[in-house]
């Protein structure tokens, strides 16, 4: 993208609704070492933003040019200043490579528009990613219901929310799916000021966010959990010295597979997964900063107010296999202690208990109304 808060955002956020892994987002004038770095990342798609419709099209064309001429194979996708279509393309068609365009994510300062886009990033994985990684194997009878896992959470997500023309939705919902390399969170809510005096900061947030937080996982990334004053916190929340919990976390960083035997290890595991979901949790929601002007104090929202989301439905092996994921998913609501971060205030809890919101997701594309009843079945209420 061209700046770090409006185009690069629109395109990350675009990208992770889509379901996809964002690597890396950039900013500005791509320089040499970064063509070079994301060579060498060799990612499935590029997905390249810039300018406004009819602003700037200089570094757009410009960032075009330096990825068609190098070495970076991969699948481009143009998402931008409508006005530098022609000459992008005309950049990789020179090249010999093939680009496919879609309308630009953000056509006029504080407008977002991802639909486009993340249409064509679903087409890409359908017709040249899954192919690639020899997924076309589970037969053409399916391809119309092949779609990224974290997207068919994401389209549960919404299914509970919304419901469907016939059954009336849950209302504004978060989920989050706790795994062993990353920690998602996806909500479905507008994110609009829930408070007075609250001014928005910034691009307007999708109704539909996902959030990936790669450094927060319960065996890959477990040492994302326990950085800083993590391991702390786990420390005293399950009661056992530091170096047992260091121990337990280097098991697990080495030994994938192993699971909790013990009710010493269940108890250091649920600490490191309220800590997980805590973090994640925060990143995605939005903040207040306040600020005292002449007229008195006035708050700035940055990203999406969720205090009023009533839902939140826990998912992931590290949730799901929990003895207590009640404790583990409390943990995202509002804390007082932190009065800015805006996280739901009264949220109803529930446990993904069959693993099925994945699935949910495929079949809503199918059948909602079907869809929509094994999700009301299927995720069980938790309580205190």
């Amino acid at each position: 993208g061209l700046i770090p808060d409006l185009t690069a955002n629109a395109a990350k956020n675009a990208a992770l609704g889509a379901g996809a892994k964002v690597e890396k987002v950039y900013a500005g004038t791509l320089n040499n070492n970064e063509i070079i770095e994301i060579q060498s990342l060799n990612p499935d798609i590029i997905l390249l933003c810039g300018g406004t419709d009819g602003g700037n099209e200089k570094v757009v064309c410009d960032n075009a040019k330096k990825i068609a001429s190098s070495k970076i194979n991969s699948n481009f996708l143009f998402a931008g200043n409508k006005v530098a279509v022609d000459s992008v393309t005309s950049e990789f068609i020179f090249h010999d490579k093939k680009i496919d365009v879609a309308e630009n994510v953000m056509p006029e300062i504080g407008t977002l528009n991802i639909e486009s886009v993340q249409s064509k990033i679903r087409t890409l994985f359908l017709d040249n990613i899954i192919q690639a990684k020899g997924i076309e194997s589970t037969g053409k009878d399916i391809d119309s219901v092949l779609m990224p896992t974290p997207m068919s959470i994401l389209n549960a997500t919404k299914l509970i929310a919304d419901g469907t023309k016939s059954q009336k939705g849950w209302g504004n919902s978060l989920v989050v799916d706790l795994g062993g390399a990353t920690t998602d969170i996806h909500s479905a809510a507008d994110g609009e000021p829930s408070r007075p005096n609250v001014t928005r900061k910034g691009l307007p947030e999708p109704y539909l966010k996902r959030t990936v937080e790669g450094d927060l996982g319960m065996r890959y990334c477990i040492e994302g959990i326990i950085d800083g004053d993590g391991l702390d916190i786990v420390v005293k929340d399950c009661g056992f010295e530091k170096e047992k919990v260091e121990d337990y976390c280097s098991l697990v960083k080495k030994n994938p597979a192993h699971l909790p035997v013990s009710s010493k290890e269940r108890r250091i595991e649920r600490s490191l997964a309220k800590v997980a979901v805590e973090i994640a949790a925060n990143r995605h929601v939005g903040t207040l900063k306040n600020i005292y002007t002449p007229m008195g104090e006035v708050f700035v929202q940055s990203g999406k107010d969720l205090s009023d989301v009533s839902i939140i439905i826990g998912t992931g092996g590290a949730i799901i296999e929990s003895d207590s994921p009640y404790e583990i998913l409390k943990n995202i609501a509002f804390n007082p202690s932190e009065p800015f971060s805006l996280r739901p205030k009264s949220p109803t809890y529930y446990l993904d208990k069959d693993y099925i919101l994945f699935a949910i997701g495929l079949l809503n594309e199918v059948d909602p109304n079907i869809a929509f009843r094994i999700a009301q079945k299927s995720l069980a209420q938790l309580k205190q």
